[in-house]
């Protein structure tokens, strides 16, 4: 079956300017010019967001995420805007502009992923989960437990929210598809008849996974991300999510009662345009409140110079991270399926017992443990992570990591950080 069309009849063929009369400032273009004007501003507060970061790029592996989180309001303003001054074509925009959140929410599970491994020895977030105990999942699946010390957590808790950046980009392509043979038919609800509602109940469960996966690692790691904000920080890309979807039902339910066709639009394109010009409106305060919940001023170190902006920004969109990440996972997976390996893939070296894990004792490449002297840190040894991404954390029970050495010092005394991955020290 062929979806009927959404759009009216009739071609609106007068311009946005007129040479002889001026602006037509009808209610189309006043709509226009607002969303136009909001788009503008929303880049302008990212783009010095995100020019910050690029200035102050001292930790590449947690602000290349932040940067990533930071296009968020821009990507969903700009196609907003296009979507409400070609609102004929605005299923293809919407397609595109919720593919996007995809990348922002596996940007922010890799985040917090960083936040937490700066906690622990080796820089390795299964360092810091070596002292968590078996706990409940969260609603609804409290019946089972958890161990996250086991192996296959960190990928399965990875690959939980990974996975939706490869579904959502799909759904996408295969929504444009169905749009364009005219079979999609988003205005038809849950009519078996049309690929929507099939697309949307893929995209409900991929979503629904990504965000249980991390709801369970941000629960369980909550003590290590204190003084990071991060609530705020989710709340920032998740209430977009809310907003844009709901106020869509809004709109659409009001179609026929309060929103009324005219000759040139169509109920359904007055729904979709105001909720692209809502969008608009809210991506501005979207950008604001993303310039808060992720500063650059606690990436700044004293007496470094600037860096450079192109680094940065090359970071932010390769996206090879993102590939490692899945392709670490399936590999994982494989393996424990295949019974091929009984540890980690990706782990170097023998396996840290919890004293290796938080430097109390380091391994002689034997799996037997020694206990590293409490001497001052030797700049003659330290690890390439470190060098590259020093990482200064403060909170109940934490190490704090010195610009300068680059080590980790506790209030009142100095130990040796140890690398499980280095030879041992003497």
């Amino acid at each position: 079956m062929i979806c009927p069309t959404d759009n009216a009849a009739d071609i609106d063929q007068s311009k946005f300017w007129d040479s002889e009369n001026g602006i037509n400032w009808d209610q189309h273009r006043i709509g226009w010019a607002i969303a136009g004007t909001s788009a503008l501003i929303t880049v302008i507060l990212t783009c010095f967001s995100v020019l910050q970061h690029c200035r102050s790029y001292t930790v590449p592996r947690e602000q290349r995420q932040i940067i990533r989180i930071l296009y968020m309001p821009p990507v969903y303003a700009i196609i907003s805007f296009f979507s409400y001054r070609y609102f004929r074509s605005y299923t293809y925009y919407s397609l595109i502009e919720v593919a996007y959140e995809a990348v922002t929410i596996s940007a922010f599970l890799l985040l917090i992923i960083e936040y937490v491994a700066g906690t622990a020895a080796g820089h390795r977030a299964e360092g810091a989960l070596v002292r968590k105990d078996k706990r409940p999942l969260p609603m609804p699946f409290c019946c089972w437990r958890y161990r996250p010390t086991k192996a296959y957590f960190m990928h399965t808790v990875k690959w939980s929210v990974l996975q939706y950046v490869i579904i959502r980009p799909a759904i996408s392509i295969a929504g444009i598809v169905c749009q364009k043979y005219e079979v999609l038919c988003e205005s038809e609800g849950f009519n078996p008849r049309f690929a929507s509602v099939y697309l949307s109940a893929i995209d409900f469960v991929s979503i629904s996974i990504a965000l249980y996966g991390l709801l369970v690692f941000y629960g369980l790691t909550s003590d290590e991300l204190v003084g990071r904000r991060p609530l705020a920080k989710f709340l920032c890309i998740k209430l977009i999510v809310m907003f844009t979807f709901y106020q869509s039902f809004v709109f659409t339910a009001l179609e026929g009662r309060v929103i009324k066709a005219t000759q040139y639009w169509s109920e359904t394109n007055i729904a979709n345009g105001l909720n692209a010009l809502t969008i608009c409106i809210e991506m501005v305060l979207f950008a604001i409140g993303m310039w808060w919940a992720y500063p650059s001023s606690e990436y700044k170190r004293p007496g470094q110079g600037k860096t450079s902006i192109w680094r940065p920004l090359w970071d932010s969109v390769n996206y090879m991270d993102f590939a490692r990440e899945i392709w670490g996972s399936m590999r994982y997976f494989f393996g424990a399926a295949t019974h091929r390996h009984d540890r980690p893939i990706d782990a170097d070296g023998p396996k840290m017992n919890f004293s290796e894990a938080f430097g109390i004792a380091s391994s002689d490449g034997r799996g037997v443990s020694k206990l590293v002297p409490g001497e001052e840190y030797s700049n003659s040894y330290e690890p390439d992570w470190i060098r590259l991404a020093p990482y200064a954390f403060s909170g109940p029970g934490a190490s704090v990591e010195s610009p300068q050495t680059a080590g980790f010092e506790h209030r009142g005394s100095i130990r040796r950080e140890y690398d499980h991955r280095a030879p041992t020290l003497p």
